[in-house]
């Protein structure tokens, strides 16, 4: 699957979800299901290209601050949160991750002091809902991933290896509120606000 067919999709899943009102992993879900079985391994691939291109420092920082905290099962859906929020949020992210501070979701609910907004876990599922859905079976798809990693993807490049060896750039103490102004000043602005440089 192309990047932008991958996008179309995600767009596509975003556009459903908001005018018939369900929620948007499971727009996803429908739209994968609708393909055939090697499309849905297509798409799993090019999900995990994108969600590991995520698996950085910076963006982990962001997570932190935006969830309160950030556990490494916590990063993982917040990066599939990022996703589901369409490709312009995706690039602004991955350019800059202090740019989430300019998210209306993120600036509502820092205004609101709430936290965990953009963590969505469902949204890392939905390959393998929509490859159930196919094929009546829930193992199918992890049965058939493994194939299409030893068969389609290149060694290095296996999802088994997502975030293994990746350059995340450099590591900082989220607990520094000094640091986290300096490296995400927009964001620090907005959940640590009492504790300016």
């Amino acid at each position: 699957m192309e990047t932008d067919d991958f996008w179309h999709l995600i767009e596509t899943a975003r556009s459903r979800s908001s005018t018939e009102g369900g929620a948007f992993d499971q727009a996803l879900v429908d739209l994968l299901a609708a393909r055939s079985t090697r499309e849905v391994l297509e798409y799993q691939e090019r999900f995990d290209e994108v969600h590991g291109a995520l698996y950085r420092w910076d963006v982990w920082a962001a997570a932190y601050l935006i969830g309160g905290g950030c556990s490494d099962d916590s990063f993982t859906d917040f990066r599939a949160g990022v996703i589901a929020e369409g490709r312009r949020w995706y690039e602004r992210v991955a350019a800059a991750p202090d740019s989430l501070a300019g998210h209306p979701l993120v600036a509502a609910a820092a205004r609101a002091g709430e936290d965990y907004v953009l963590f969505y876990e469902l949204v890392n599922y939905a390959a393998a809902g929509a490859y159930e859905r196919l094929t009546g079976d829930e193992d199918d798809f992890h049965e058939a991933w493994d194939q299409y990693n030893r068969e389609a993807l290149p060694r290095e490049t296996a999802a088994t290896d997502i975030g293994a060896g990746m350059d995340m750039g450099d590591d900082f103490d989220f607990h520094d509120a000094e640091q986290m102004h300096r490296r995400l000043p927009r964001l620090a602005a907005l959940y640590l606000p009492d504790a300016s440089p």
